[in-house]
């Protein structure tokens, strides 16, 4: 696979109405525009942070406009799906801090010019994690959506929620068996054993189905690598996570199947070692896998300066070409598109 194009730019320019832009995602419309929403506030956790969106339009972004604001509590995390009626709708988390977070939602059926009013995902729920966390939910063969959740407190984990009715109901997965480890010196000088996870856990999957049917997922660790865990029912239950060998600087991920099959992952190539918390956020590599992600190649590197470029969201289409967007340096938005050969 070879990269044979790429071209970057800015959501926004100077004139915004934030400071800060974080935890971006991305949906290409049925007219062939992109649409990308993130939130953006002073800084994050702060109250005034909302979430924000604009669409890519005849090669031009649109001037950034506020989707939902709760007033005096932050927002997070927004997740563009598109459903079988072709209703977009966009998932964010409302909370002061992630154990309270809530999910909600709006919907927009005229391709992200008008949104609903914000409505809850799972009614009463506040544990902070249903529905997507921060990648976007794939479609199974079955037509089954999958979301890729999380729950963030004293310990981290990862589960994914199940909707067979088209997003209407939700069914919350097995949380993912992992073995923690404590990370105290004497701990780190054991041998090494896939299974181990230092710290508090895993969270923010990014999902695949193969070809045979069995889920995979990809997982944001405090363990200075990227963790696995697969599901051959559905993703109602999955196996003991285990790391994969890629380095992970405990920042977001993510990935997505290509329509021959291929898998390409957007991530910060570095770990975090020594102190198992949270390691420099560039460079930002997409690497590939051919083989249903038992290895990794790289494909290219987006961005390798001093500065932080993560929290990658990624997508594709039958056209070669892939599409992404993340923060930069906190501050706008990058959307980046890329053409490939095979």
């Amino acid at each position: 696979m070879k990269i044979t194009g790429i071209t970057k730019e800015f959501i926004m320019q100077e004139d915004r109405d934030f400071d800060s832009a974080h935890a971006s995602t991305l949906l290409e419309l049925k007219n062939g525009d992109i649409i990308s929403a993130w939130f953006g506030g002073s800084w994050e956790k702060d109250s005034n942070v909302a979430i924000w969106a604009s669409i890519r339009k005849n090669g031009a972004w649109t001037q950034p406009k506020m989707l939902a604001d709760t007033r005096g509590i932050a927002l997070w995390n927004p997740v563009l799906f598109e459903l079988k009626n072709g209703r977009i709708i966009l998932f964010y988390k409302e909370g002061a801090t992630i154990p309270e977070w809530r999910t909600l939602y709006i919907t927009s059926d005229d391709m992200g010019e008008s949104w609903s009013k914000p409505r809850e995902l799972v009614e009463g729920d506040k544990s902070g994690g249903r529905g997507p966390v921060k990648n976007k939910p794939i479609r199974l063969k079955n037509g089954n959506i999958v979301a890729p959740a999380s729950l963030e407190g004293e310990t981290w984990d990862a589960f994914v929620d199940i909707s067979e009715d088209d997003g209407k109901t939700w069914q919350q997965s097995e949380l993912v068996p992992l073995r923690r480890v404590s990370y105290n010196p004497q701990m780190i000088d054991r041998p090494y054993n896939k299974y181990y996870c230092y710290g508090k856990g895993v969270i923010q999957p990014t999902l695949w189905e193969d070809d045979n049917g069995h889920l995979h997922m990809l997982l944001r660790s405090t363990s200075s690598a990227i963790f696995k865990s697969d599901s051959t029912d559905g993703g109602r239950t999955w196996c003991t996570a285990y790391d994969t060998g890629l380095p992970n600087n405990n920042s977001g991920l993510d990935l997505v199947k290509l329509p021959n099959g291929y898998i390409v992952l957007a991530y910060n190539a570095v770990g975090n070692l020594p102190n198992y918390y949270k390691g420099p956020r560039t460079p930002l590599t997409l690497a590939y896998s051919d083989d249903n992600g038992a290895s990794w190649k790289e494909l290219c590197v987006i961005e390798d300066g001093r500065g932080a470029f993560a929290y990658p969201s990624i997508i594709c289409n039958d056209k070669n070409e892939i599409m992404l967007t993340y923060s930069w340096n906190r501050e706008r938005i990058v959307y980046c598109k890329l053409t490939y050969t095979l």
